[in-house]
């Protein structure tokens, strides 16, 4: 199984069995290695999915997933 496809894996794993920490943790890092990649669109569609988990679940990454959505030009800061 590739990379990609454990990480593929992995959420749908975290989706199953509801666990809000680990799909905060998976989907920062599809976004990380979508943006490495060059690739802002698909970086920021995960990160999306992060900062939403976090959000939900009160997880303290929240803030550092909105500031690489408000540096991609995906999200502003609120006020």
């Amino acid at each position: 199984m590739t990379g990609r496809a454990q990480l593929d894996a992995a959420l749908l794993a975290a989706h199953e069995a509801g666990d809000h920490s680990g799909l905060v943790r998976l989907y920062r890092q599809a976004g990380e290695e979508r943006e490495a990649a060059g690739d802002i669109d698909a970086a920021c569609f995960y990160y999306t999915h992060a900062y939403v988990f976090a959000l939900e679940s009160g997880d303290e990454a929240a803030g550092g997933l909105l500031d690489r959505l408000v540096k991609h030009g995906r999200d502003a800061r609120p006020g």
